[in-house]
């Protein structure tokens, strides 16, 4: 599993499932706001766009 902060005190996790990934978005409080799985490329993309843009610049 990869965690991920968000800017606003959030985090996003990112976790291995086979062939696909689980997204977690959770806010400042740990709520979980959206759950989506999707393709693990899309899933190292998205990371890699996140990692490119920098965690703390919008």
């Amino acid at each position: 599993m990869v965690t991920v902060p968000t800017r606003d005190g959030g985090t996003v996790e990112i976790t291995r499932c086979g062939a696909l990934v689980d997204i977690h978005v959770r806010d400042r409080e740990g709520r979980t706001v959206a759950t989506v799985t999707r393709r693990a490329g899309e899933g190292a993309l998205l990371l890699a766009g996140y990692r490119a843009k920098g965690a703390n610049h919008g």
